[in-house]
């Protein structure tokens, strides 16, 4: 299973995570998020981080040309388009992204057939710690399915029997708001991996 760690905002938590074994790595660009960062600071940090691990920017209500314009300035290697767009938005976009299902009903999850985040609807954008009722993925084909939304140490273990490609995490591994958890972040990489192996 394949853990992102989103909501980065200094160059000593993203290195850490790659340390445990993050396979990918977010930062928020929505001005309203505590875990603001700027695309200065996000340039900075990516250009010290090693090469093997996916670097992920995170967009809200943006046009598509701020969009190629960020990725492009940072050097990231994909836009996560958090906030729902038109056909038009993503044919104008020049990188490669991933697509965000804030989901209300369990419908909205499997109603297209390509990789996707899905996360608990909440009116703040994510990073509120609310979950997903698990039922809703009994039974289903999830392997296009990165799941986030209320995930923490202490619960991330019970996912690996779903099938999920990835987990996504970010209020679950925080000492504060834009700060991890040193702890908390290596112990949930660990059993992300480990539930993988046992699912």
């Amino acid at each position: 299973m394949r853990v992102k760690i989103c909501g980065l905002t200094n160059y000593e938590d993203a290195a850490l995570a790659c340390e445990y074994g993050a396979d990918a790595l977010g930062f928020v660009t929505y001005e309203k998020s505590p875990r603001f960062i700027n695309p200065e600071n996000i340039k900075e940090i990516i250009k010290k981080l090693p090469p093997f691990v996916t670097k992920t920017i995170l967009f809200v209500n943006e046009d598509s040309k701020y969009v190629n314009e960020v990725m492009d300035y940072t050097k990231a290697d994909l836009a996560q388009i958090h906030f729902k767009a038109d056909e038009e938005f993503y044919k104008n976009l020049d990188c490669k992204y991933i697509k965000v299902i804030r989901a209300k009903s369990k419908d909205e999850v499997y109603n297209i057939n390509e990789y996707r985040i899905v996360d608990a609807f909440v009116p703040e954008f994510g990073g509120s710690g609310k979950r997903l009722p698990i039922e809703w993925f009994e039974n289903q084909d999830n392997s296009k399915i990165i799941l986030a939304g209320g995930l923490s140490p202490e619960n991330v273990f019970e996912i690996g029997r779903y099938g999920f490609y990835g987990v996504d995490v970010s209020s679950g591994v925080e000492e504060r708001p834009g700060k991890k958890d040193k702890r908390k972040l290596r112990k949930f990489i660990e059993l992300a991996k480990y539930a993988l192996r046992c699912g």
